[in-house]
């Protein structure tokens, strides 16, 4: 094995296992962690925060430590034929380098995180710590505790999803990865590949401050060897600066960078290698993302459809209602006819026996804000100078609308015919597949209470916290509809059951949703529907065993997480920034 600069699997061990994390190479004295970035009010961090990311950290290394095994038991790897493929082995080297890399925490500055930090097998791949998910909604990133401003999402079978495109016969957007769809595609022609790219640059998560720090930090991998059978030996011939190791170790968004993306200073052909090393890094991350290590299509849905399975009655009433009077199957389209008419039953065939459960659409679903959400509190610049957001509660998360917009907090977009549609897209989320929505660690083998369950948070800004308030959230919403912001029901009223507040973004609001007229049954079983979706059926799903944390108990899925419900504070107007950015809203965003 090369011998790596880095920490290695042992050393990891032992840093996490103490009350801080040792990381070379940071603005401070060698070995010294920078201070924590705290802007937060009291309820908004919760208190066993830091014990929950070590917790986290030692289960992505003993995974990590077991995709080193994978790699040690494969067969010489024989390169042939023309064009040149890894004969017999080339699937599985890749597969394994992509679970190295994915579960590598020396990838981030302060060798802390990995991918996997944020997106754990045994909750579908997506937030694995119940506390984050109830308090501070999006994840904390390599520097403690910037966060992001949206919940982490399933990467489950998101390789599937294609490039992103507009439709003109439907007048809207498909494809692309990510709730905002930014990670659209238009290089690799693979938005999943593109999605894998975007959270090690991100200033709130991995944080590296440089794409080229991955080629850097994986050219130092003890992978690395596996790394240049798939992709090349000269991979890594790149000459990088004395002062790159400094660099890496400090987080993007520090005052020292300015503006400047590329604070590694590479010769011209040194930055194309570079590139390509990055480029190669997100497409094995995708092909790990797309093989039977997190997309095995092993659920009893999918056995029902090839005919392996038979539902029970209530399984069967909530498929028939999910094509039905529930109108699920209108955007998470499940491989059969949909008959979205009163008193009918969908009696046709599978025209798919690999439904993704989605549409790949965009769609506003009229969620109220969420005061809970860490990015609402960086309003004050961290330890490197960076503030994350200085518009506080004036932020306003327009979704796809502010991509178009190539607008603050997302990224550029790349097709200037596309901006002209960003007021009709404004609030519009990515329709996730519910694929793996239900999936949660066999001790705590539900998402819902009394449990015992595990704690998840749904839609982009985690608003919702069980199946059972999702389901009811698509059934009631203009039912219960209340001009106040989350917090504020009127007395006689309970948030989540009676009373949904008013949209964040009130414009491009979906109407296929919102008076469905369920009763609470049918609600029942349309949410043992999603469940029925959940991997690991027919066979085991890998890792799944992995969570060491503790389950919970007590409880109604109905009022679930409401005891940590704080009240909105009264808004500003929406950010000029972000509001009021050409081609503007089709009308005011309050």
């Amino acid at each position: 094995m090369r011998r790596s600069i880095l920490l290695s699997a042992s050393a990891i061990g032992v840093a996490i296992a103490g009350t801080t994390l040792v990381s070379p190479g940071t603005a401070q004295s060698p070995g010294t962690p920078p201070p924590p970035y705290n802007p937060y009010p009291d309820s908004i961090l919760p208190p066993n925060i830091l014990s929950e990311i070590h917790r986290v950290q030692r289960e992505v290394l003993g995974i990590y430590g077991q995709y080193l095994q994978q790699w040690q038991a494969l067969p010489p790897l024989t390169v042939t034929g023309n064009p040149p493929t890894i004969q017999g082995s080339g699937d599985e080297a890749q597969r394994i380098l992509g679970g190295l890399m994915n579960y590598d925490l020396n990838m981030s500055p302060l060798q802390d995180q990995a991918c996997a930090s944020c997106h754990m097998p045994y909750v579908g791949f997506s937030g694995p710590i119940p506390v984050v998910n109830l308090t501070m909604i999006a994840y904390p990133g390599s520097y403690h505790y910037r966060a992001g401003k949206r919940t982490a999402q399933r990467y489950t079978y998101s390789p599937d999803f294609p490039p992103l495109f507009f439709d003109p016969n439907a007048a809207g957007f498909f494809g692309g990865n990510f709730w905002d769809g930014r990670s659209t595609g238009y290089l690799l022609q693979n938005p999943d590949a593109e999605q894998a790219q975007h959270p090690p640059v991100d200033t709130q998560e991995m944080g590296n401050p440089d794409t080229a720090c991955i080629a850097y930090k994986l050219s130092l991998a003890e992978y690395r060897p596996l790394f240049e059978m798939v992709w090349g030996a000269g991979s890594f011939d790149i000459q990088f600066p004395a002062n790159t190791a400094e660099i890496c170790a400090t987080p993007g968004g520090a005052s020292i960078f300015g503006t400047n993306a590329t604070p590694i200073a590479l010769s011209p052909a040194d930055r194309t290698k570079a590139n390509s090393v990055f480029d190669h890094w997100g497409q094995s991350i995708s092909f790990l993302e797309h093989s039977p290590d997190i997309s095995p299509y092993t659920s009893k849905a999918d056995a029902a459809l090839n005919g392996k399975y038979t539902y029970t009655a209530d399984e069967a009433a909530g498929v028939a209602l999910f094509g039905g009077k529930g109108n699920c199957n209108t955007c998470h389209l499940d491989g059969t006819t949909s008959k979205h008419t009163p008193g009918t039953t969908d009696t046709g065939t599978p025209v798919n026996t690999r439904p993704l459960f989605t549409g790949f659409c965009y769609a506003n679903l009229g969620l109220p804000l969420n005061p809970r959400d860490a990015f609402y509190y960086q309003t004050v610049p961290d330890f490197f100078g960076f503030t994350p957001n200085p518009y506080g509660f004036g932020y306003r998360d327009l979704g796809l609308g502010t991509f178009l917009r190539s607008g603050f907090g997302s990224a550029p977009n790349p097709n200037s015919q596309w901006v002209q549609y960003a007021p009709a897209s404004d609030g519009r989320m990515q329709t996730s597949t519910i694929r793996n929505a239900g999936m949660a660690p066999p001790q705590c083998p539900t998402t819902e209470a009394p449990g015992p369950y595990f704690q998840k948070e749904f839609f982009h800004n985690g608003y919702i916290k069980s199946l059972k308030q999702l389901v009811h959230f698509y059934n009631t919403r203009d039912v219960y509809a209340y001009n106040v912001t989350s917090g504020h029901c009127p007395a006689g009223t309970t948030e989540k059951v009676d009373c949904w507040p008013m949209p964040e973004v009130p414009v491009n609001l979906s109407m296929s949703i919102g008076n469905l007229g369920l009763t609470d049954q049918e609600e029942n079983l349309l949410v043992l529907t999603i469940q029925a979706t959940t991997d690991g059926f027919t066979a085991p799903y890998p890792f799944i065993d992995t969570f060491t944390g503790q389950c919970q108990m007590g409880g109604s899925a109905s009022t679930q997480g409401n005891e940590t419900l704080i009240p909105t504070p009264e808004l500003p107007p929406c950010a000029s920034a972000v509001c009021d950015v050409q081609p503007l809203p089709s009308q005011p965003i309050p």
